[in-house]
């Protein structure tokens, strides 16, 4: 029996912010295809594409920006397909002491995955999605494909530590919905260097070395 076509979608500041939370830069250095292939095994699947969806905070200080644009050159060195949205500035006011002052916020992310997830449909790019977010705003979308292509299945990857009933509920119950570990996260990490198609080598931030 042919395995089945696992296309994977991942909310990379989702992941990002779940991962910080931890306190360990190392883990930060995380392979997709390793991680993905934890939930979509093969032979059962054989995972055909995988969308990671982000954008750089040029805003922030040099060094935190440029370790992600390295992580976003790695991923690509490992065939994974980046999908780049932008940072909008807006003003934000403080509960507490009432004072606005300037902010960012992440624009597009959400709604291109659900774009994609939508057009992966459609196209039948795949027979299984693995959705790996926390995000709630992408309920409509999943029940949206789960309505049109009843034939194809949902699974939701949710970040550490993080998680959402409305999505759990939106792929169709517990038994579609999986968390990610700390243990996933320290056996999935990638090389300390790895080298693109085109024989350039990425080395890991010293920031995200593993502890000695």
């Amino acid at each position: 029996m042919p395995s089945q076509r696992a296309a994977v979608f991942v909310d990379g500041f989702n992941l990002y912010h779940a991962i910080e939370a931890l306190r360990e830069d190392h883990l930060k250095w995380l392979s997709l295809r390793k991680l993905s292939e934890e939930f979509v095994p093969a032979p059962q699947f054989a995972v055909t594409e995988i969308f990671y969806f982000t954008a750089l905070a040029k805003w922030r200080p040099p060094q935190s920006w440029e370790r992600h644009s390295q992580y976003i050159k790695a991923l690509e060195a490992e065939g994974i397909t980046v999908v780049s949205g932008k940072f909008k500035k807006r003003r934000r006011r403080c509960h507490i002491c009432q004072e606005i002052s300037p902010s960012h916020e992440e624009k597009e992310t959400d709604v291109n995955i659900a774009l994609y997830l939508l057009d992966g449909a459609y196209q039948d790019l795949y027979d299984r999605a693995l959705i790996l977010t926390a995000d709630s705003d992408l309920a409509p979308a999943i029940r949206m494909v789960r309505k049109r292509f009843p034939q194809k299945s949902i699974k939701l990857l949710q970040p550490v530590g993080r998680k959402s009933s409305e999505l759990v509920g939106a792929v169709g119950g517990a038994g579609e919905a999986s968390e990610i570990k700390r243990i996933h996260l320290e056996r999935c990490r990638l090389p300390e260097s790895i080298t693109d198609k085109n024989g350039n080598i990425i080395r890991r931030p010293a920031k995200y070395d593993p502890p000695s």
